[in-house]
């Protein structure tokens, strides 16, 4: 089985990046090794911490370009030169077109801070998701692992984890809550799952081989 080259594409402080980094250290990545990160802001920590860690890194910057569709040509371009068999969306708040997707069909992944179908979709993104699921005063809330498409937050779902929700929790404190117990611990195992070949999509629904 060869290795597979997985790209990730960040936009801040990349502590999804750093999970992924530890996980491919431990060895638990199935063979996957991140070759590239690619970043829309410059100067940010995720690119400190692929420095750090001997990882090729690009800044592909969205005021560089005058389009979505132009953007999105040059950072498909950028992925397909490097080979990359998986790319990873850790944090990357960037809206990029169907020109990546189609360059890589069932092979982006990205983590969501919710369990999807809830609190997703256009404007849920960071503290905003957790703000809105204190709001509904959910009991239980996690992340999910899913299949990019250009529907946003609707693709195939991968690995979902749920989390307490405790009372006096503010939006950071469950960021953080959901970060430790479940989006830390999903995103490596969904990587190591398609690194090992075995997510299978299916009428948008994902099958894992050997479960």
């Amino acid at each position: 089985m060869n290795n597979k080259k997985i790209a990730v594409l960040v936009s801040g402080g990349g502590t999804n990046l750093q999970a992924l980094i530890d996980a491919e250290a431990r060895g638990e990545l199935g063979g996957g090794v991140i070759s590239l990160v690619i970043s829309s802001k410059p100067d940010v920590y995720a690119l400190e911490r692929a420095k750090n860690n001997g990882i090729s890194s690009a800044v592909l910057s969205r005021k560089s370009y005058d389009s979505i569709e132009a953007y999105s040509k040059a950072l498909a371009d950028a992925l397909v030169s490097a080979k990359i068999d998986l790319v990873v969306l850790a944090g990357f708040l960037t809206i990029i077109d169907e020109q990546v997707y189609e360059a890589f069909p069932n092979r982006i992944l990205n983590v969501h801070p919710a369990l999807i179908p809830s609190f997703c979709g256009k404007g849920f993104y960071g503290l905003r998701v957790h703000e809105a699921a204190l709001e509904k005063g959910v009991k239980v809330s996690g992340a999910t692992v899913h299949i990019v498409t250009p529907e946003c937050d609707a693709g195939p779902i991968v690995l979902q984890r749920a989390v307490e929700v405790k009372e006096g929790d503010t939006p950071e404190i469950l960021q953080k809550r959901i970060m430790e117990e479940a989006e830390w611990k999903i995103l490596p195992e969904a990587v190591r799952l398609f690194c090992e070949d075995r997510i299978t999509v299916v009428d948008n629904k994902v099958y894992i081989k050997g479960e």
